[in-house]
């Protein structure tokens, strides 16, 4: 079961407060060493056109999709 996801609120042009910026997702190439909230440690094994990667955490392989909120470069 999905959790509802609240709509982002728009910015409007007259508000005194910055424009909410939004970092790029990180970049990763085939044999980076990365960590993963869930799975623990693993190996970039492919990438899919910037949509996901492929990587084996040694017992298992996911498929991890953009933007790599959970995952972090080694």
């Amino acid at each position: 079961m999905k959790k509802p996801v609240a709509p982002k609120r728009r910015h409007l042009p007259t508000s005194p407060f910055k424009t909410p910026v939004t970092p790029p997702p990180e970049q990763f190439a085939v044999g980076d060493q990365v960590t993963h909230d869930m799975y623990g440690l693993g190996r970039v094994i492919g990438i899919e056109d910037d949509v996901a990667a492929l990587v084996d955490f040694g017992s298992v392989r996911e498929r991890i999709p953009s933007p790599y909120t959970k995952m972090s470069k080694l």
